[in-house]
Order: C-alpha cells, then structure tokens, then sequence
C-alpha cells in the first residue's frame, strides 16, 4: 500500500538523513586524527645538518589529554546549563547528576511533601509512567520514557525510526530542620535503537549530565510555575484584612487586642499599622515577638482622628508585644510602656477603636 505524502514530507524525506549521533558529531572528515609526522631532512654524508626552528614545534600534552574524545567521538553541541527558576532555588553539581537546592518559602508547607508532590505533579503532565515512588526514602523512579524521530521515511514500507527510552530517578533529601532540601536526578537506564536495532551507545559524563539538566529544567520549571501560585496566593492572604477584638480586663489580666489570624500574619500585618497610627518602629524582634516604638507628638496625631476629645496615652516610648493566643489562629497584641509596666486599660481601649480598622482593612496586591 502506498502512503499519501505532501511535497514537504517529500523533501524532509530526502533531507533528514542524518541520525541524532551524527548531529553531535563534526562536519567532514576527521583525517586529522590519522595525521603522520613527516621525518627530518636526510642528511647526505659530508653535509652538516642545518638549524631547525623550533618557532612551530608543538608541545607536548599531558597525560590525561590523550584519553579525551577526538574526531567523531567529540560531543560539539554546546553545553546545557541549569536554570533554577523556581523561588529559592539554586545548583549544586555533581559529576553524574545534578542537584538543585530548595529553600522552604512557606513555613506551614512541609517541604519534602512540597518538592515530591510537584515531581509527580510535572511527570503526570507529561504522560511519563512511575514505576516506584516512596516519600519515606524520597524516591521517584520513572519507567521508560521514549521519544521517536523518523530518520528515513518510505513510501511504501515502513518508515525507518531512532527510538530513544530513557528512565530516571527523582530523589529528594529534606534537612532535619525542614526549611532546605534538595532534588537530585540520576539517569539510571539508557537505551538507543535505529530501524530495531539496538545501538551500542557508551555514555559518557558529559552525556549523562547533558540528558539530567534537560529533564531536570523541566520540572524545575514546573516547581517554579507552582511556588509562583503559592507565593502570589500567600500574598492575597496576607492583604486581606485582620479581624481584631478587644479583650476587656479582669482581675487577672489588663486589656489586650486579640487578632483572629496566626503569629506571622499579625506580625507583618502590625508592621504595616503601626506607622500608620503614628508609631514610629525603633526596633523589633520576631523571634520575642516584640516591637518598640515611639510616639513623639500625641496631641497632633491624635488631634487628627479624634479631633478635641482628651486621650490616656501620651508620647513617649513604648513596646507591643505579640504571642500565640488559644486557639491556633489566635495572636494576643499587649500594649505596654517601653520598661514592660501596663498601659491604663483606658489608653488601650480608645486606641483600640484605630487600630481595629487598620488591621480590618483589605489591601491592594502587589
């Protein structure tokens, strides 16, 4: 049965005729390789033998050199380099494999989980098969993965094809803290045929580093596309508004403002209002949840919002402490004077009126 063939097929017929081991390889021949060095001069008897130059003689090479690939055994296609994209990522080399460093960007995200979820996610996308998968050891290994590409097409036969199956292991490493890891991939079975028949193929280094950065740009990229929906998601959350209650005091405890969000939301949330009321942010500590901050012109500030009315709180420094409330996404704010002794509960109460619409308030995403 003849096949139906376009004028381009006709032409990509006759011009695709080389196969993918030629394309790496030099045009022309490679007789230099081969090259024979010419005798000196012979010296007739009674002559002296004349001064050579030394100008053109080529040195020596060492030892390790007259191992390296020459002629059609030489790899020209340029280099490929890892780009690691993705958000808190960076590259660490190996001579087989590659890895690439990830930093944790969301502290509630288990890392480990993050990076196996997102190799498997990039292998679904791409119709690649798993033939072993264990997040206990953070292993992932492919089954084969082949591509095609006709070499010589017929028209009336079947069409002569260079098949290459490869398959790969995925292995991600979590530090025991959780906030870095890494995701290395090794190529661990390699197979090239032309017309059915196996092609004795001896990889190389090179070769295997070659077909690693490749697949391990591509699921990088795919990491990278889904830590940017993660960190632009992190953002919306964190523009959204804050709601804010005020604890009224008892016997035990003064006044305090308790906010219906977690500790790092209410801390970066703070450090936004804060300025806003007129505090100005002298220094701070995350890790003791602390703020400390002045207020050096109370009448003017607080003149501007509450017009005449006479407030509790005067200038001078103080510090606002943050801690985790009772409920896991409850954050207490106390509001004390710089040397740690209460505020009235009065000043707290007045102030709390502002700065509950401050932390309420959506904000824009940038």
């Amino acid at each position: 049965m003849i096949k139906k063939a376009t004028p381009v097929l006709l032409l990509l017929a006759v011009t695709a005729c080389s196969t993918p081991i030629e394309r790496r390889q030099v045009n022309g021949n490679d007789d230099y390789t081969n090259v024979q060095v010419s005798p000196l001069l012979t010296i007739p008897a009674g002559l002296s033998e004349p001064n050579y130059s030394k100008e053109y003689d080529i040195p020596k090479v060492a030892a390790q050199v007259a191992n390296s690939p020459v002629g059609k055994q030489l790899d020209i296609r340029p280099p490929l380099q890892v780009l690691p994209m993705a958000e808190g990522t960076h590259v660490e080399e190996g001579s087989d494999n590659i890895k690439v460093v990830i930093e944790s960007i969301d502290n509630d995200v288990n890392l480990k989980q993050e990076i196996f979820a997102d190799v498997i996610g990039y292998l679904n996308k791409n119709n690649i098969n798993i033939r072993n998968q264990d997040t206990t050891t953070g292993v992932i290994e492919t089954d084969w993965i082949k591509s095609t590409e006709v070499m010589d097409s017929s028209l009336w036969g079947a069409d002569k094809e260079y098949i290459l199956r490869q398959r790969y292991k995925f292995t991600v490493d979590v530090k025991p803290h959780g906030r870095s890891g890494d995701l290395k991939i090794d190529l661990v079975e390699h197979e090239e045929s032309f017309d059915e028949e196996i092609q004795d193929i001896l990889l190389t280094s090179d070769d295997k580093r070659r077909y690693t950065i490749d697949m391990l740009n591509n699921a990088i990229a795919y990491v990278s596309v889904n830590r940017e929906k993660a960190l632009r998601e992190a953002r919306i959350k964190r523009s959204l508004g804050i709601k804010l209650s005020l604890v009224r005091p008892t016997e035990e405890q003064g006044a305090y403002w308790l906010a219906d969000a977690k500790y790092d939301n209410t801390w970066d949330r703070l450090r936004v209002v804060l300025p806003e009321l007129g505090f100005e942010i002298v220094d701070m500590d995350k890790s003791k949840g602390l703020y400390y901050v002045t207020l050096d012109d109370s009448g003017g500030f607080w003149s501007s919002i509450w017009g005449d009315k006479d407030l509790n709180l005067e200038k001078g420094n103080y510090r606002i402490m943050i801690e985790e409330g009772n409920e896991p996404d409850n954050t207490k704010i106390l509001f004390k004077h710089v040397d740690d002794e209460p505020i009235a509960d009065e000043a707290i109460i007045e102030v709390y009126d502002k700065i509950s619409e401050l932390m309420e308030e959506d904000r824009k995403v940038r």
